[in-house]
């Protein structure tokens, strides 16, 4: 199929409410040596592509590929650059992007490419690069869990939450505790949680004090941020750690020092968009690793929410922030 010389896409002008977004016509991307050149079929809706829009990246944030928003997309790969090497045209393929998801072509490194297993739809990968990639990253390279040990998860009826709660139980958490809304404790527990508290009506440093043997977990994966700093350092056993993934909930709150150092405690922050292009490509390779082979085999599957077609991107994003999506937001091109 012969390819535009223009595509459909969505921009902004300026920052603010999700009503910024509007459908506009791009110029397909020129494909740089290692690229691949890829028709988009679908595509996750991030949290950080909320951040973009309403400029908290700054005047103008470098995502490496595309002053369009979209980070992660799944589609057909429909030219290749002169140095790529293990893909060929026709592939369907996942992954993460640098900017530029929300349209109807984008370029991807190809060392950020996965391939789509056989039996997953274009929906359903489009909800796997950013999720599980940042979920493998948090709980398993830098979190270290480990078997038998305790982890909590906040906020985990998202994207990135629900597929923490899937690595957690295969990589054999001794105990999984969350927080999230109460309309979600159900589907989590569900999913194999053994606590979900509700963090509106419960306070999780109570909870666990009272709950779970000895008072206190090993590993803590975070999205809030300031207002949960301290109950987590309280909540961790000497040698614990805390990953902080996020901080929908402001970036400022109390750190009691005293126990950061009689705990012998690290606390270690990773976003995904700060990260050097060879650092992401680790990441993603690290994931593929170890659980592609599970994703094959459906042992681990994304949870997908709600789809939109992409000239309702304004619709997508007023979604999200209203926090009641269980699992991924996706748009279709």
């Amino acid at each position: 199929m012969a390819i535009p010389q223009l595509m459909r896409a969505v921009g902004f002008e300026g920052f603010g409410p999700p009503s910024v977004l509007t459908p506009i016509h791009e110029p397909i991307p020129e494909v740089r040596p290692n690229d691949l050149l890829v028709e988009v079929k679908a595509i996750g809706v991030n949290r950080a592509d909320l951040n973009h829009r309403q400029g908290r990246y700054g005047k103008n944030p470098d995502f490496g590929d595309s002053h369009l928003l979209g980070l992660e997309i799944a589609g057909i790969v429909v030219r290749l650059g002169p140095e790529v090497t293990g893909f060929k045209l026709g592939d369907r393929v996942m992954g993460i992007v640098g900017g530029g998801g929300y349209a109807q072509y984008a370029r991807m490194d190809a060392g950020m490419a996965m391939p789509v297993p056989e039996s997953m739809t274009d929906v359903d990968a489009a909800c796997v690069p950013e999720a599980f990639v940042t979920a493998h990253q948090a709980l398993l390279h830098l979190g270290q869990l480990a078997p038998g040990e305790k982890v909590l998860v906040h906020g985990a009826g998202g994207g990135v939450g629900t597929a923490l709660v899937q690595l957690a139980l295969l990589a054999q958490a001794g105990m999984l505790i969350t927080t999230s809304s109460a309309g979600k404790r159900e589907r989590l527990q569900k999913m194999g949680v053994h606590l979900a508290i509700d963090y509106a009506s419960q306070d999780f440093l109570e909870v666990v004090s009272s709950e779970v043997a000895g008072g206190a977990v090993d590993l803590i994966v975070d999205v809030v941020g300031g207002p949960n700093l301290e109950r987590n350092v309280r909540c961790l056993r000497p040698g614990g750690r805390l990953i902080q993934i996020g901080v929908q909930g402001g970036g400022k709150g109390q750190l009691p020092v005293d126990l950061l150092l009689q705990r012998r405690l690290r606390i270690e922050g990773t976003v995904m968009k700060s990260v050097t292009l060879e650092e992401k490509r680790r990441m993603s390779t690290r994931f593929s690793d170890r659980w592609l082979e599970h994703l094959r085999s459906g042992r681990i599957s994304p949870v997908m929410d709600k789809t939109f077609p992409l000239s309702e991107a304004a619709l997508a994003h007023q979604f999200m922030e209203e926090a009641q999506h269980f699992g991924k937001i996706v748009l279709i091109p």
